[in-house]
């Protein structure tokens, strides 16, 4: 027979990073408050530059790849870049904007059908900014990148917000009801 002193002592749950990160943000109550108060907005800016960072590795390391790290391109080489970008800003950014973001809870194949085909119509928007910057105005490869990603950030965040993540927070009313 086992005595108490033999059973080994749970270990504390480990926090997980919101956990974490809401533990050091109560450090300082009126950041915290300002956090709370946008923190959607906050999330999305910080979840879309994570997806920045993916989606131009992806498509600086396949110009280098692929191009030699050219500065400018035909309109095909711009096609495949902004596909590759795309592609793996789409797979990043669904994940990251359902779990961190809006916080989703509906079922996860409507909604990414929806993200889809929200993303290719900003796909479309991207392509048509990158062919005008690059291709026909000539502007440095990169600079055309940036000025882009921002016309195309605000898009997406119109989508994603009106459109694809639409499950609003549940008014006490509601909640009450669903435990009936």
């Amino acid at each position: 027979m086992t005595t108490r002193s033999e059973i080994p002592a749970e270990k504390p749950k480990r926090k997980n990073l919101e956990e974490r990160f809401a533990d050091w943000l109560g450090h300082w109550p009126r950041i915290q408050e300002l956090y709370l108060k946008y923190e959607e907005i906050i999330t999305y800016l910080f979840v879309g530059g994570m997806t920045t960072v993916v989606a131009w590795t992806c498509k600086f390391l396949g110009n280098l790849i692929l191009y030699r790290g050219a500065a400018t391109h035909t309109s095909v080489q711009t096609a495949i870049l902004t596909v590759i970008d795309w592609t793996a800003g789409v797979i990043f950014s669904f994940f990251t904007n359902r779990t961190y973001v809006f916080k989703s809870d509906a079922p996860m194949l409507p909604e990414a059908c929806k993200f889809v085909a929200s993303r290719i119509s900003t796909l479309f928007l991207e392509y048509l900014c990158m062919l005008v910057l690059d291709t026909i105005l000539g502007i440095n490869f990169y600079v055309s990148t940036v000025v882009t990603a921002v016309i195309v950030v605000i898009a997406n965040y119109i989508f994603s917000k009106f459109l694809v993540f639409r499950n609003k927070k549940k008014t006490p009313e509601e909640t009450a009801s669903d435990g009936q």
